[in-house]
């Protein structure tokens, strides 16, 4: 007898053998063992979750020459039939190939027919989001008003296709991903059937690679059987799929957190002679970043995550890893738009590299008055190389106001630092009082470029923090007020003690226009 395919070999020919989608199985139980059968269902989901399957164990359990029920014997020829393809009664369409409206038509004239052989008259539609508009009015023709001994089983992995009057005359049933443990335990369960050795962790492996599917978990493992000459092995299998250790992901993690530019691209070049699937080892960062920061939050649960997790959560901060968890999350999501993905997974990994969230000493620091806008300081840029050497610390508030003039601020910005004064400036601490008549001023993307403008003056790991509080010190903007009245005042004196000036309008009574009176040195 010739080689049967895993897949087909144990495609499932009862509802009991179905792995996982309980909750479409307790329906149709219940319908079929109540009698209360519609004329129309409709599986949706992706690939290979057992749309096709659950429709005909449902054909059978219609046709079944023991009654309907949600048991069929298995053993009558519906049952074994319907099972090796050869029921009259059961007629399976693939939409894709089967789209025109004149052979659709031809197909639903036949409905009119009764069954030949069975109780029901089963039409089987896979991928019926395919048929074209035609197509679907001839189909929803018959589906309005159906013959009593018609049933139609449609499949689609895209119900969104279908047009809504189709779907509203249909029983919709979505069957999930499979979840890894189920694959696995399906694999693990075949594996002893088949006498297959295998060693731990293999049918983990190709559960994950299977990304929710059954059927692309079982060609796998029949790919996996050829490559390991009848056996599984752990590194032969990675080799296959393409697929790195855990141990070297969280081992890469380890050279970024150290920051080990070198060893991280020793490591990644290691990693490309086994032509790894890149979206694979992004997905896999993110899992070892998703443990962690539970780990994080539930330090004394120990079964949830494992030790090497465990590690980075002690070492690293919580603002770490969620920052490598988006940029590792907007890597994956650009690997397609690279030259290609080594490039594109190299880039991710420097950019873990080069960002790095604030110095955990003093993150949480408590704000005494009212603090505008978000009370977390922001980060400066990182340092530029070959610049002006960084300035000594603020002692005083004079330093502020000499600070502010000499920054290359502009906008928004600039009045946020004029209306500033300087309250401490302590390590890598800048605290800064705003007025409270300029609270608006206090926006996040302001704070942001005074923030920036700071870093570059004293150093990358410059944190602002702004309260808004009244000071009593003066303001840059208070002290330029101030400054103006003052020349402007002594302006106006000289002009009125002015031998020149006085004559002329003691000679033509005049007066002098106070409001005309300009400082031009300010302009």
């Amino acid at each position: 007898m010739s080689y049967q395919v895993l897949a087909r070999k144990w495609r499932p020919r009862l509802f009991k053998d179905m792995v996982g989608q309980d909750h479409v199985l307790k329906v149709l139980v219940n319908a079929l063992d109540s009698d209360r059968l519609h004329h129309a269902y409709l599986f949706t989901g992706t690939r290979g979750v057992g749309k096709t399957t659950l429709a005909r164990i449902l054909a059978k359990c219609l046709n079944c020459e023991a009654g309907v029920s949600s048991e069929p014997c298995g053993e009558c020829g519906a049952c074994t039939g319907i099972d090796e393809g050869r029921f009259v009664d059961l007629i399976e369409v693939d939409a894709a190939s089967r789209a025109k409206v004149d052979e659709t038509r031809d197909l639903m004239d036949n409905v009119q027919y009764a069954a030949t052989a069975g109780r029901y008259k089963v039409y089987l539609i896979d991928e019926v989001h395919m048929f074209s508009k035609h197509s679907f009015n001839a189909l929803l023709k018959t589906l309005e008003e159906p013959p009593a001994h018609v049933k139609f089983l449609l499949a689609t992995t895209e119900p969104k296709r279908i047009p809504i009057t189709i779907l509203s005359r249909c029983l919709q049933f979505n069957l999930k991903h499979l979840g890894v443990e189920q694959i696995e335990a399906q694999l693990n369960k075949i594996l002893v059937e088949e006498e297959i050795p295998a060693e731990d962790s293999c049918t983990r492996l190709i559960a994950v690679a299977a990304d929710g599917s059954m059927r692309d978990a079982l060609s796998l493992l029949d790919q996996a059987v050829s490559y390991g000459d009848g056996r599984l092995e752990n590194a032969q299998l990675r080799d296959m799929l393409g697929t790195i250790d855990a141990e070297e992901l969280g081992a890469l993690l380890a050279d970024i957190i150290e920051q080990d530019g070198a060893a991280m691209f020793d490591r990644i070049n290691s990693m490309a002679e086994l032509s790894p699937d890149y979206d694979g080892m992004l997905s896999g960062l993110l899992s070892i970043l998703h443990d962690t920061a539970v780990a994080q939050v539930l330090p004394d649960d120990s079964d949830i995550v494992d030790e090497t997790c465990r590690g980075f959560a002690r070492s690293l901060d919580k603002e770490a890893v969620q920052l490598y968890y988006q940029i590792a999350l907007n890597g994956r999501r650009d690997l397609h738009m690279a030259p290609d993905r080594k490039t594109a997974f190299e880039m991710t990994m420097i950019r873990m590299l080069a960002f790095q969230p604030w110095e955990a000493s003093g993150a949480a620091e408590s704000e005494s008055g009212r603090v505008a806008g978000n009370t977390e300081p922001v980060t400066a840029g990182p340092e530029r190389k070959g610049g002006s050497e960084t300035r000594p610390a603020l002692v005083s508030n004079d330093d502020w106001h000499q600070l502010v003039a000499s920054m290359a601020l502009d906008g928004l910005t600039k009045e946020l630092a004029s209306h500033c004064t300087l309250q401490e400036h302590q390590g890598h601490r800048i605290r800064l009082n705003l007025h409270p008549d300029q609270e608006h001023l206090a926006a996040t993307n302001q704070k942001d470029k005074l923030q920036s403008a700071l870093g570059l003056c004293f150093g990358a790991q410059t944190r602002l923090l702004v309260s808004v509080e009244e000071a009593a010190d003066e303001t840059p903007a208070q002290r330029k007020i101030r400054d103006d009245h003052e020349t402007r005042q002594a302006a106006l004196e000289a002009v009125e003690n002015d031998p020149d000036v006085k004559l002329f309008m003691k000679t033509f009574d005049a007066t002098i226009d106070k409001e005309s009176i300009k400082y031009l040195g300010s302009e």
